[in-house]
């Protein structure tokens, strides 16, 4: 995947649509979430840290991808919930983890303390550990048959591997010397951030595509992958754009830290208006990509709109 640093197209600000189709299933992933939490059967206190973490707030983007990605190849959503909630546990023992005073040594997430700053780094450590064992338990308990669920837990613990691969890029480098700055920040993100989106939204198309009643073809999963590794560079992208165009307190999170660690950032590199060019051209191919789905996959191009376009 290339982002060329002088993009052929003006950049245009997408324009949203339909949010609430985007959101429609929001309730059902929180309700989801919290039962399975609220079902688990440890101890209270590590049941506590983990609630505080996943059930804080935060956009819940992973498994409404991977509940409109299903729902896109045409099957309910709902039949990816557990997926979902498996995703959305992984990426909240990432934040946990990635909070850490050995890591980016956060106190705020989502406008709270974070989880060793509420509850002591010991607590922080054990509960991400937790969500990382959990997440695959989720997928176990959704009732699929054998091969689905091996296909599910291979598809997200190749994701969160590859996550870690990329947290120790960013955190402690080890990539080949030879990359440009862009190509080292493409690989980083391509992992650290890419890896689980991309996992949410086959996830979601994987449930889809193995309903006894779809008639969906399996090559459609390579169209929503497309999309999502898109959508995946797109979110990072924004993302460094939000760290120095917002403040802190609109971010529920300490602005401009990456720039102060002297990590690579897309604007670090390619400057503020070609980050935004780039930006756009990811957008437009993630819209091709699922344009043949044509209705059903509405609300992935509303969420893909929506991605452009966010401020936190």
């Amino acid at each position: 995947m290339t982002i060329h640093s002088k993009p052929q197209s003006s950049h245009n600000k997408p324009t949203l649509h339909d949010q609430d189709a985007i959101w429609a299933p929001l309730a059902q992933v929180e309700d989801a979430l919290k039962a399975f939490i609220q079902n688990l059967d440890i101890a209270d206190n590590l049941k506590d840290a983990i609630a505080y973490s996943a059930l804080s707030g935060g956009k819940r983007l992973r498994p409404i991808l991977c509940f409109h990605a299903c729902q896109a190849l045409g099957t309910s959503g709902t039949a990816a919930l557990l997926p979902g909630v498996a995703i959305e546990l992984i990426h909240a023992f990432s934040l946990v983890h990635d909070d850490l005073p050995a890591m980016d040594d956060d106190e705020l997430r989502r406008g709270k303390p974070t989880l060793h700053i509420h509850a002591g780094q010991a607590m922080a450590i054990l509960a991400g550990d937790a969500m990382n064992t959990l997440a695959f338990s989720a997928i176990t308990q959704a009732g699929y048959g054998p091969e689905l669920t091996g296909q599910l837990i291979t598809e997200l613990a190749d994701a969160t591997t590859a996550m870690i691969v990329g947290q120790v890029y960013d955190t402690l480098g080890g990539l080949p010397s030879n990359l440009t700055d862009l190509q080292k920040l493409q690989a980083i993100h391509r992992n650290k951030t890419g890896a689980l989106i991309r996992a949410a939204c086959r996830m979601g198309a994987q449930v889809a595509i193995a309903d006894p009643a779809s008639t969906i073809p399996e090559s459609s999963l390579t169209n929503i992958t497309v999309y999502a590794e898109a959508i995946g560079l797109m979110f990072q992208i924004i993302d460094d754009l939000l760290d120095v165009e917002q403040s802190s307190e609109h971010l529920g999170k300490k602005a401009g830290k990456d720039i102060q660690a002297g990590k690579l950032t897309y604007p670090g590199i390619m400057g503020i208006k070609a980050s935004h060019e780039a930006a756009d051209e990811m957008l437009v191919r993630a819209l091709n990509a699922i344009k043949p789905m044509g209705v059903p996959a509405e609300p992935l191009r509303e969420l893909a709109h929506f991605l452009a376009v966010r401020t936190r």
